[in-house]
């Protein structure tokens, strides 16, 4: 347990009934299903990019990264270039042709949606697999953000860890479950910036206490050498090129990622997107740096004031704010985990009871349901799935890292493929999709519970070349698209050209 918690206790109070508050000011301002799960389509671009950044980056920024920069040195700069390209890349490519072909193609609200109308697919069949993905894979990542929760509720109160896990889940379902998107995306804005000074304060305190920068990095050198070679491991030992694409293969995953692509279609207009795209790259590459420059000041602190010994290396973050800053101060960085963890489970949960409510619920069960009848469900949604969430969490063993990798995996495969080439293929048809979709998706299931050899390759990389070979082969099997699909497909052309 941290010391003088009583102060640290405040300053976290202060914080959620700021986010409460914002919530609230959300919740006055949802009326229908298209602000709850899409803000009305009304964002800017500052709320989308940090948004879209905090919601993608969560615990793992402060935990997971960290920690494995720790324990790695610099191999995590692989991992860190992979994902500000795949960042860079999702914003150019996708945002803008999203953003208008969700519209153009009956104002869809959530991925599965923009599919089914994308591809004039009255079985609902391509829609409700879309959205059986959506929720398999979100268990896992809301689990990850529950689990950083439990530790930092376990490091700074004491709490047993079960307990933490509780306490945090209950904190995020609040202000989700009312305020609803916009509520989501008016505090990742909050919780963005918070994160991204936490990140650039606390390394450089850190590296003071031990001689600066030059110094740590001098000293990392004299502990091991090997934490230094972007080309070996810890151990001494080269990085394999399965290794190496392994790393930066988590870069492809954003083109597949539902919570972040809810920001594209969400922005209010593509004029937006170019200074939304800058803002968005430059908070990661901040945040990034900060994290794995937490990761090398830790790795030092450890060893000069702690006699070397750690247990958990995804503690370092808050290790090193408990050490090195008054209560108060140190109240507000822990904050920012609090901030991460809350700003993706957020838009998980919400994106995943949207799946329930606009692809299960309306387009199975119920079409006729009216917009508030979809609204409440999708609230209902939202704990029904942070229980589960909650169940999956409740391990103390599990990695956040781990369980993050695994989720990302699901959706750039199952999702990547299918959405970059029905955004820019023409000839592209529902088999396609739906062929992309299924294969990404259990390629990814299936490679995971294999190991040795090419399966030590992160299965997001399988995944998405067998899901872009599915969707190729199915639609050049199958007869073309028809006029009205192809006349859509080239009128969104336009617009954005």
């Amino acid at each position: 347990m941290i010391a003088n918690s009583g102060a640290i206790i405040s300053t976290f109070i202060v914080y959620l009934i700021g986010m409460l508050a914002i919530g609230y000011v959300a919740w006055k301002r949802t009326s229908n299903a298209s602000d709850y799960f899409l803000g009305g389509r009304t964002l800017g671009p500052w709320p989308a990019a940090l948004s879209a950044g905090a919601s993608d980056m969560s615990g793992w920024l402060l935990l997971g990264l960290p920690g494995y920069a720790y324990a790695s040195g610099v191999e995590a700069l692989w991992l860190a270039a992979g994902l500000l390209i795949g960042t860079w890349m999702n914003w150019l490519f996708v945002a803008r042709r999203l953003n208008s072909y969700s519209i153009t193609a009956g104002d869809a609200l959530t991925l599965p949606e923009f599919f089914a109308n994308r591809f004039r697919d009255t079985s609902k069949l391509l829609q409700v697999i879309s959205a059986f993905f959506i929720l398999l894979f979100f268990l896992f990542y809301t689990s990850s953000g529950l689990v950083a929760g439990g530790k930092l509720f376990e490091t700074v109160f004491g709490l047993d860890y079960q307990i933490a896990v509780v306490v945090g889940t209950v904190c995020i379902i609040a202000y989700t479950l009312f305020g609803g998107f916009l509520a989501v995306s008016w505090t990742d804005l909050v919780q963005g910036l918070l994160m991204a000074a936490a990140l650039v304060i606390v390394p450089i305190i850190a590296m003071q206490a031990d001689g600066g920068f030059g110094s740590v990095i001098d000293q990392m050198r004299e502990l091991n050498p090997e934490l230094l070679t972007l080309f070996n491991d810890a151990k001494g030992e080269p990085l394999t090129f399965i290794a190496i694409v392994s790393l930066l293969a988590w870069g492809l995953g954003y083109f597949g990622q539902p919570h972040i692509l809810a920001r594209f279609a969400a922005i209010r207009s593509g004029d937006d997107l170019p200074a939304a795209r800058r803002i968005a790259v430059t908070w990661s590459a901040i945040a990034m740096t900060g994290a794995m420059l937490v990761g090398f000041a830790g790795l030092i602190y450890v060893q000069n004031h702690m006699g070397g010994e750690m247990g958990d290396s995804e503690t370092i973050f808050m290790l090193l704010v408990n050490a090195l800053f008054h209560p108060i101060v140190a109240g507000i960085l822990l904050a920012a985990i609090l901030a991460a963890i809350m700003s993706t489970a957020d838009s998980q949960l919400l994106v995943s009871s949207s799946a329930l409510a606009e692809d299960f619920y309306k387009a199975l069960l119920k079409p006729t349901a009216s917009q508030k009848e979809v609204v409440m469900v999708g609230r209902v949604a939202v704990v029904g799935l942070a229980l589960v969430a909650l169940v999956l969490a409740l391990n103390p063993d599990s990695s956040v890292l781990g369980l993050v990798s695994y989720a990302w995996a699901g959706f750039g495969a199952a999702f990547g493929p299918t959405l970059v080439l029905a955004l820019f293929w023409r000839r592209m048809n529902r088999n396609g999709a739906l062929a992309g979709i299924l294969v990404g998706g259990i390629t990814v299931v299936v490679w995971k519970q294999l190991s040795g050899g090419i399966f030590d390759m992160y299965e997001i990389v399988p995944g998405i070349i067998f899901a872009t070979i599915a969707v190729i082969v199915a639609s050049l099997a199958s007869a073309e698209p028809s006029k009205e699909i192809t006349e859509e497909f080239d009128s969104v052309y336009k617009q954005i050209h």
